[in-house]
């Protein structure tokens, strides 16, 4: 019966592992087999006189990343992989790989980000990469499970839709029967809308699409957005919720990941403390200010060198709060006293912006006054300002970039390495 390498000890006597050819190794009278699978590696030793016809011929014509059934003895041997080596009496080539592989799993001949996407599946067979994705299969668990936990109700709303969540020109018209449609690029107006229903917590782990022309190694055209929306909060409170929602998500994966954090060569996992601090943007635009040569006034966006700059000095997770109305959305809401700062705020790493959020504007006059100050017009927004003539709650929310979490919790050089099969200007397959 076959056992997950992971689990084959010396203790398991006869044992059963099917898994691809990782590395071979003739020594003449023995050659060595990493089998690797999903959980590990164990090393299979066939001693050449004593093997069987069948497995010396296996063996033989067997050829890296094949998939192979391999069964025998389990022994402890100090210097195999986990401390033990199956000799085989079974050695059974299942599927042959063709030679020479489109890149080396084993990683003693590195190959760039590209050749690595365009074979992913062979890419992601390698020990380091697919710790990424089983960090952020955790990742995702824990903050599935945070939210769950909080009372808040998963919703899944439309990624075709009908006009913009923020006007602009950064949308992906699709052909949609005989009307013009677009993908959407985030479930804002959605999960608002469903304040007005009276869920009160919702939240959304979903595709968005932005066509914006940047070729960054922070920037994706198709990316997961994680969303909340809460009734009856302010800007501070889901600011609470998205700090403790971080720090419980790092404490999973440092629970949890131990192996996958030594495969990626990150012994001292840290784990951020809150409460994070909060930063007015005035004072962002001062430190930014001293520390680059790009001129930066109060009222422009906050630019990348700026932010790193403004990073270097916060050297942690932290907030930039207080946002000028004109530079957000027409959905921020204003503050009462003066409504030239509106109670927007961005979650920053050092490294970059992972998540943009706010109260919400939840006066239909308002909104409708907000939206023609961006030039938009409200018509087009017709189906998003009903709900706000029936009674919607006050309510506040952020969106949160998955592929951006992960990357900087792994300290990964670029956010294509945090996703599967990565969507941007000039890649459009695999």
């Amino acid at each position: 019966m076959r056992i997950p390498i992971q689990s084959v000890t010396p203790s398991s006597g006869q044992a059963e592992v099917v898994g691809w050819v990782h590395e071979v190794r003739d020594l003449g009278g023995l050659a060595f087999f990493l089998i690797r699978d999903r959980t590990g590696i164990i090393q299979v030793t066939i001693p050449k006189k004593k093997a069987s016809e069948a497995v010396l011929s296996a063996a033989k014509r067997v050829s890296r990343e094949s998939v192979v059934r391999v069964a025998g003895i389990i022994k402890a041997i100090d210097k195999a992989p986990g401390g033990r080596e199956l000799v085989p009496d079974v050695f059974e080539i299942i599927s042959l790989a063709d030679s020479p592989l489109p890149l080396d799993v084993v990683e003693k001949v590195p190959a760039d980000l590209d050749t690595r996407l365009d074979s992913r599946f062979l890419d992601a067979r390698r020990p380091r990469v697919a710790a990424v994705f089983q960090i952020r299969s955790a990742a995702m668990h824990a903050i599935n499970q945070y939210l769950h936990n909080e009372g808040f109700i998963n919703i899944t709303t439309p990624k075709i839709v009908a006009a913009a969540t923020e006007g602009g020109t950064e949308l992906f018209p699709i052909a949609y029967f005989d009307k013009e449609a677009f993908l959407n690029q985030s479930p804002q107006l959605y999960k608002q809308m469903m304040m007005a229903a009276g869920f009160e917590k919702v939240y959304e782990i979903g595709p968005i699409f932005r066509a914006e022309e940047h070729n960054t190694t922070k920037h994706l055209n198709e990316a997961t957005s994680i969303d909340i929306e809460v009734s009856y909060a302010d800007h501070l409170e889901v600011m609470r919720v998205l700090e403790e929602m971080i720090v419980k998500t790092y404490e999973y994966v440092s629970m949890n990941c131990s192996d996958q954090l030594t495969n990626l060569e990150i012994p001292d996992f840290s784990i951020p403390k809150t409460p994070f601090p909060r930063l007015c943007y005035g004072d962002a635009i001062e430190i930014a200010k001293k520390k680059i040569e790009d001129p930066i006034r109060y009222g422009d966006d906050i630019s990348p060198a700026a932010e790193r700059a403004i990073g270097a000095e916060m050297g942690g997770h932290y907030f930039i709060v207080d946002w000028p109305s004109e530079i957000r959305p027409y959905y921020a809401m204003p503050f009462e006293t003066d409504p030239s700062i509106c109670k927007a705020f961005d979650l920053m790493h050092p490294r970059m912006e992972l998540s943009s959020g706010a109260q919400r504007v939840h006066q239909h006059d308002l909104l409708v006054e907000q939206i023609k100050k961006k030039g938009l017009n409200p018509e087009s927004f017709e189906f998003y300002l009903r709900p706000f003539r029936y009674g919607i709650p006050p309510h506040a929310g952020w969106g949160l970039g998955a592929e951006r979490l992960v990357m900087t919790m792994l300290g990964l050089s670029n956010v294509r390495e945090a996703v599967l099969f990565p969507r941007d200007m000039h890649r459009l397959v695999p």
